[in-house]
């Protein structure tokens, strides 16, 4: 797999094939949203996924590392 197939399959074709495709899986409006952030391009270095900086669960801040 190519970097954005392996983000794909764990986000939002994951989400399809579990049914939730209309709940999660994507940023969109209307959708839940747990979101991350890195420090550098996981398309370019997929190992970057390993450092989270930012996690935001259910529109909440629960780590936040970019102070």
């Amino acid at each position: 797999m190519t970097p954005m197939q392996a983000i794909r399959a764990g986000t939002s074709v994951a989400a399809e094939l579990l049914g939730w495709g209309d709940k999660l899986g994507t940023i969109e409006a209307g959708k839940w949203a747990d979101i991350v952030a890195i420090s550098g391009d996981p398309l370019k270095d997929i190992t970057e996924l390993a450092n989270v900086k930012f996690v935001m669960k259910g529109g909440a801040v629960q780590k936040n590392e970019l102070k």
